[in-house]
């Protein structure tokens, strides 16, 4: 509904301003340009995620955290989203789509009705990628990122028949800053967030479109693919009061917690009015 909305604004906009004259269209997509960016980050549907845990604490993700008796002390599963409780019978909440926003500068070159440039971005968003894990003891553990803001770098080669419009495809790199919040119904272990906010590097790829509405005002609509990798977060297990029988503690006094995914990934579709040099 959200990605219809935006859709439906920029028609009513571009629909409303006259076209630039053919006679001025020679002058189009060649040269610099700024752009303000508007428009929805949205979560993908990650069902298959899970959290993973490391029990002997060398690194290696993927072990079994179990009882005393041996049995498995997640055996109760699993969910992509949020726990609203301290058991999987409260169910989860869903990933969260929000509001991403920014600016770029541009320079295209154009030769006949072939357009090819780079652009330099910086956008905000705090969508948010949920995962959680229910224990038999009974309680829940929850992981989410957030991306707090990105700057990338993209090329972009498109297609301007006469002028007036461009169709194009857009790929390059970004590096973006990952916050990382971690709750959990468990009072008895103690919990270390590990390399929480840094900066991780990855790429976006995507096409868009953009109708002149004066000789040197634009507006587009441009959809994203993002992806990053998201490797080095984690949540340090201890004791706190809990006895050495605890199952966190079981193997080496201690467990590590994460996410399977590795990947943060989002959908972008925004759109943008440009002013061109």
């Amino acid at each position: 509904m959200k990605f219809k909305v935006l859709i439906s604004v920029a028609a009513v906009a571009a629909a409303s301003t006259s076209p630039a004259s053919a006679q001025d269209r020679d002058s189009h997509f060649d040269g610099l340009y700024i752009s303000g960016i508007a428009g929805i980050a949205a979560q993908g549907n990650d069902r298959a995620d899970t959290l993973v845990f490391d029990t002997d604490r060398d690194g290696t993700f993927g072990d079994t955290v179990s009882t005393a008796a041996g049995a498995n002390a997640f055996s109760t599963g699993f969910c992509n989203g949020a726990a609203n409780g301290g058991t999987s019978a409260a169910g989860c909440a869903k990933d969260r789509d929000r509001v991403e926003y920014g600016g770029r500068i541009g320079l295209d070159i154009r030769n006949g009705d072939f357009v090819i440039g780079g652009l330099f971005e910086v956008t905000r968003n705090n969508s948010g990628d949920f995962t959680s894990g229910f224990s038999t003891t009974p309680a829940s553990y929850t992981i989410g990122r957030h991306l707090d803001h990105a700057f990338a770098l993209r090329a972009r080669a498109g297609f301007t028949p006469g002028g007036g419009a461009l169709f194009y495809a857009t790929g390059g790199g970004s590096y973006s800053k990952i916050n990382h919040t971690f709750s959990t119904s468990n009072t008895a272990n103690s919990f270390t967030q590990v390399n929480d906010g840094k900066y991780v590097w990855g790429w976006q790829a995507g096409g868009g479109a953009e109708i002149m509405l004066t000789d040197n005002v634009s507006l587009g609509l441009e959809y994203l693919y993002n992806r990053h990798r998201d490797s080095k977060y984690r949540v340090d297990v201890g004791a706190g009061t809990a006895p050495a029988t605890n199952p966190f503690l079981i193997t080496s006094g201690g467990t590590g917690i994460r996410p399977l995914d590795t990947n943060f990934d989002y959908h972008s579709l925004r759109a943008s009015v440009s002013l061109q040099f």
